[in-house]
């Protein structure tokens, strides 16, 4: 029975990559089109999310969100969540109509196809580089004034497996309160079970999401950025143990 389930965790990690690569060949032109200009990235961003959703079907994930707070249509945003499964990023997409950019690991911008549109479309950090984490913020700062939301997975990476929940980085909370917008903590419930890094584990079924009430921003300065980043990450564990 084993030796069917790996077979079976074989060829569903290589569908995963076949699910990435076909609708990106297919969009190419008007993908590379879309990315000429900054001003066209809701193009961009629409294009994405029909990806994302080609994916989460393809590999027989059935999405069940939840939010306690839908953000307003326009405005600006920080949008977070735990990280747990490269399925995060298709999911967070299907889940924020508003369009945001990703603040993501320089590293994935090596993987062929998807590493180009990767780099040219989302703000990349070299987390071992002070420099490079300096910049994300003057990025940040220009996408926000276009409008823009901004992603982050504060978490700074995917913890351990028996990990529920790692310690998180400060840089979207600085962020927010910087630019004074408000946070959209997002729980990812079922993706670790789902598509996990582990090589031979997950399969189909649901994928839930909780979004919790939007956290303000407006009047809090630098120096709350530990109790922000503390706060938060309660509520999302506290979720995740509830659930």
């Amino acid at each position: 029975m084993m030796v069917f389930k790996y077979i079976f965790w074989i060829f569903y990690r290589i569908w995963f990559y076949v699910l990435v690569a076909v609708p990106i060949i297919i969009l190419l032109p008007v993908l590379f089109i879309s990315i000429l200009k900054e001003s066209w990235y809701p193009y961009f961003y629409k294009l994405a999310r029909i990806w994302a959703r080609f994916i989460l079907i393809g590999m027989g994930f059935h999405t069940q969100v939840s939010l306690a707070e839908k953000p307003k249509r326009k405005a600006s945003y920080m949008f977070i969540a735990n990280h747990t499964s490269m399925a995060d990023i298709m999911l967070m997409l299907v889940v924020s109509k508003n369009p945001f950019v990703f603040v993501g690991k320089k590293e994935l911008a090596k993987i062929p196809l998807f590493g180009f549109f990767y780099k040219r479309t989302c703000i990349l950090v070299d987390r071992s580089s002070e420099k490079s984490r300096k910049a994300v913020f003057l990025r940040a700062q220009r996408r926000l004034k276009q409008g823009l939301s901004i992603c982050i997975f504060p978490e700074g990476g995917v913890p351990d497996e028996h990990v529920i929940l790692d310690d998180f980085k400060d840089g979207a909370f600085r962020l927010a309160i910087n630019h004074q917008i408000p946070i959209v903590p997002l729980v990812f419930l079922d993706n670790k079970k789902r598509f996990p890094f582990t090589f031979f584990s997950g399969g189909p079924g649901k994928m839930r999401v909780i979004g919790l009430p939007l956290i303000p921003t407006a009047g809090l300065h630098v120096s709350d950025t530990k109790a922000l980043n503390k706060d938060t990450r309660r509520l999302l564990l506290d979720t995740l143990i509830a659930n």
